[in-house]
């Protein structure tokens, strides 16, 4: 299984006034914008940390993901959430050949935690032998920042400002989220009790 980012977060975006307002930088100076590509790469980090952490795409963007079998026939629990629509989805054959699948044949079940490509008859398309499937999926909460819930955009903030804050740090911490971070984001976490087993 293979996820891939096919489009990403356009700067616009990202907060980068309210990140300077959180950090308390000066303004009103000939060199506001300085700082800005250092503060959106922290911004964009902390995204990313976050999002490894819940299983959740913050910003709106598209994403595909390949398979080679489904877990289950009649419905596939895709990796992230929350998933917004199923942009389409393409059966590819052992030697490259692909034949994009009909929307009637499969619909989205959307959910915050467990979002799922569901089998509009009785089983999702065969995939191939020795081929593959192609999921592309657009997921987020929005295309905008204010889209966020107001907790996972305060963690966001609070996570760059600990990036930055530390950005000459070069002695391993062992990879721990701040505690305020920790806090706000762990009700997004997917719980994972199967040990392996369905999702």
């Amino acid at each position: 299984m293979m996820l891939i980012e096919e489009t990403f977060a356009p700067a616009a975006a990202l907060p980068v006034a309210l990140f300077k307002e959180h950090l308390r930088l000066g303004s009103g100076f000939s060199d506001d914008g300085l700082q800005d590509t250092l503060l959106e790469s922290f911004l964009r980090s902390a995204l990313a940390a976050i999002e490894a952490r819940t299983g959740k795409a913050l910003l709106e963007r598209t994403f595909s993901w390949t398979l080679t079998r489904w877990r289950d026939a009649s419905m596939q629990v895709l990796p992230l959430g929350p998933v917004s629509a199923i942009v389409d989805v393409t059966l590819v054959d052992r030697v490259g050949g692909e034949i994009v699948v009909d929307a009637d044949a499969y619909t989205l079940r959307p959910d915050m935690q467990r979002p799922a490509i569901v089998a509009a008859g009785v089983a999702l398309p065969s995939i191939p032998q020795a081929g593959s499937v192609k999921i592309q999926m657009l997921a987020g909460f929005g295309p905008e920042w204010g889209d966020l819930p107001a907790d996972l955009a305060q963690a966001v903030l609070l996570l760059a400002a600990h990036y930055y804050e530390y950005r000459h740090e070069v002695q391993y911490d062992g990879g721990c989220m701040p505690f305020g971070v920790s806090a706000l984001i762990e009700r997004y976490r997917v719980m994972r009790l199967t040990g392996g087993g369905q999702q």
